[in-house]
């Protein structure tokens, strides 16, 4: 038994020098050390030998049992401080990857710098909205076929969240009076949600209301806003639409950037791609805010700022805002 103490001792040397890494070590220790480990088998044997023997062999295995146990500790030593285990100290360390502002904070921080620029000012209000402000001072009474299209989450009977940030202007015409020139980005909400819909959005609505304001003002700014956005070639167009708060109406198309124009599955073969929808305030909803429409006038428009990033960045399912796909995400983390 003597010599197969040395035999052992011998091998895990032999073995000890191969180790390179802390999980090997911890391998090596458990193949003599543990309860089925290759030292534990020898001490078993113990019972058969003779009472001369014992405490001799003993000895021997205790003190081989230490030495094991001291060598894989001081193995283990020295690989966390010379880097041994396949790490190599030298090389660089790895940098954590930067965060970035998520793409649509992107557009809608370019959105409000261009309209800042032309002298609009930003107001923001509730995103839990009242009946009234969302939908009467609008315009849209109750049981106006207008309000199905909007497919409304409701808490009460009056109490909802709102649909558009249409609401943000009559609580500033209410609070502030006149001039108002402003715009009001935020998140909106409607029961919808497929590839081109969600059921939580962003909007940013503008509204210019004072004395001599002309559909001529609101093709100017819309203009200005959409060249600097996409371009100052790109062709635009005005058409007439309907909506419950401006008379008149109209939708804006700009020429598809996509195909240019000549005709593509986006813009469905027509050429033309629909941005934003816009009018001269109705003067109903001047009443509704105490204004005497005969004294002023204004127009409002809305646009989407899912439905801007995915025109300007060539996303076509607003699915992929809200999936937190890093993937996805880091494609903008530049810009």
């Amino acid at each position: 038994m003597e010599k197969q103490l040395e035999e052992i001792r011998t091998e895990f040397e032999h073995e000890l020098a191969q180790t390179g890494s802390p999980q090997e070590l911890e391998e090596l220790k458990v193949r003599y050390l543990g309860r089925k480990g290759v030292l534990t088998s020898i001490l078993r044997q113990m019972s058969s030998l003779s009472a001369e023997d014992r405490p001799r062999i003993g000895a021997l295995s205790n003190a081989l049992k230490t030495f094991i146990d001291e060598q894989i500790s001081a193995r283990c030593k020295q690989i966390e401080q010379t880097g041994e285990g396949g790490i190599d100290i030298t090389l660089p360390g790895r940098v954590p990857r930067q965060g970035t502002v998520h793409i649509l904070n992107q557009v809608l921080t370019e959105i409000e710098e261009i309209f800042t620029q032309l002298g609009f000012a930003v107001a923001s209000g509730p995103e839990v909205e009242d009946d009234y402000h969302n939908f009467e001072a609008l315009n849209i009474p109750a049981h106006h076929p207008a309000r199905d299209m909007q497919a409304t989450f409701y808490f009460t009977d009056d109490i909802l969240l709102r649909t558009h940030t249409s609401p943000v202007q009559i609580r500033v015409m209410e609070s502030k009076g006149l001039p108002v020139r402003i715009i009001a980005p935020g998140k909106v909400y409607r029961c919808d949600a497929d590839v081109s819909h969600s059921p939580m959005f962003h909007q940013v609505e503008g509204l210019w209301v004072e004395e001599g304001i002309t559909f001529a003002h609101l093709k100017g700014v819309l203009y200005e806003f959409i060249h600097t956005l996409f371009g100052p070639d790109l062709p635009l167009r005005f058409r007439p639409s309907f909506f419950q708060f401006t008379e008149p109406s109209a939708e804006v198309d700009m020429g598809c950037i996509f195909c240019k124009g000549e005709g593509c599955r986006v813009c469905k073969q027509s050429g033309w791609l629909e941005i934003l929808g816009c009018g001269m305030v109705d003067p109903a909803v001047y009443r509704y805010v105490g204004i005497d429409p005969e004294t002023v006038t204004g127009f409002a428009f809305g646009v989407g700022v899912e439905r801007v990033a995915m025109l300007k960045y060539g996303i076509n399912d607003i699915r992929e805002f809200f999936e937190n796909d890093l993937r996805f995400l880091r494609q903008f983390s530049g810009r």
